[in-house]
């Protein structure tokens, strides 16, 4: 099992959980600025996509395995049902220069799990182990981790993680829910002690992190010392808040010039995708002051990165 930057880590660590559509290249540049996290993880990207798609489809994928220096150590995450392109994307991304590889066996999109990947994994451990062995055998000299949840329609966490460990990931990282209860129910922690003592009971060299509903990093830590896991994996709590792991309180002035700079990257490093991805964004930097209404409205309506700095500065001026 190579551990490799895992083991450089000091504990406990924070990390930012890999969301589709949110922690793409552009946000994740800003985040490393501002706020560095002590593990930075890609959006997921399809295993199989960068195998069989076809030139154009494919340059849009490596896009999504886009990085920047300042984010070490970045993980990359993938999916798939398939050993083969597994195995290929595994070498691919250690080719990159990605300080590990994760594995998605937790996402419940129903065309993810339509492909066997994702939280379809938890229905076949035998098979997701191959997956596991497989992205090993690519990424040669790169951890492989994985994250998932604690079972598909029930609770099925001690039958399910024994399995995962028999691969011997370098991390695991534990979704405290079910694939049936989404995020609707609260995350329970008390199940990632338990993975904790499983992973000391049965494959010491481990490392867990728990994932669910931390809102901040005084709580993520909180849930991290009640729990005993080595980390933490913070997701929803990054949304208009690039300082999230610094600790540091943004002026409104701070907020809305940093939000233009995060809109510029986003065109300027993603001109494929659409804008519209950012307008998620808007309704998480812009909130909670006097006015916020008023201009979330208006960088709704806005097209481009010179538009929204337009408003903002207009805002400003005026506050």
């Amino acid at each position: 099992m190579n551990t490799s930057f895992w083991n450089e880590l000091s504990k406990p660590f924070l990390v930012l959980a890999p969301m589709a559509d949110v922690t793409d290249v552009a946000f994740r540049r800003v985040i490393a600025k501002y706020g560095k996290p002590d593990v930075l993880w890609t959006e997921f990207v399809s295993a199989d996509g960068l195998a069989f798609a076809p030139e154009e489809g494919r340059k849009k994928l490596l896009k999504d395995l886009e990085y920047s220096e300042g984010e070490r150590p970045i993980v990359a995450q993938l999916f798939t049902s398939n050993p083969k392109t597994m195995e290929e994307a595994s070498l691919l991304c250690a080719e990159l220069g990605f300080d590990g590889v994760d594995i998605n066996m937790g996402c419940p999109d129903r065309s993810i799990e339509k492909q066997g990947a994702g939280a379809a994994h938890i229905k076949d451990p035998e098979h997701a182990k191959e997956i596991i062995y497989a992205a090993k055998q690519g990424a040669k000299t790169i951890p492989v981790s994985v994250k998932t949840r604690l079972g598909y329609n029930k609770d099925e966490l001690d039958t399910w993680l024994p399995k995962l460990f028999e691969a011997a990931p370098a991390a695991v990282t534990i979704h405290a829910r079910t694939r049936k209860e989404m995020s609707k129910v609260p995350a329970r922690w008390e199940r990632v002690r338990h993975a904790v003592e499983l992973r000391d009971e049965l494959a010491p060299g481990v490392l867990i992190l728990g994932n669910g509903d931390a809102v901040d990093i005084e709580d993520a830590r909180t849930k991290v010392s009640e729990s005993g896991a080595d980390g933490a994996m913070l997701g929803r709590a990054i949304f208009g808040n690039p300082w999230l792991f610094s600790e540091h309180v943004p002026t409104l002035r701070e907020k809305l010039e940093v939000m233009v700079e995060h809109t510029k990257l986003f065109e300027e490093l993603l001109p494929h995708k659409n804008f519209a991805i950012m307008k998620k964004h808007y309704k998480a930097y812009v909130s909670g002051f006097d006015g916020a209404a008023e201009l979330r409205a208006r960088l709704m309506e806005s097209a481009d990165a010179d538009e929204i700095a337009e408003v903002v500065e207009g805002f400003l001026a005026k506050n």
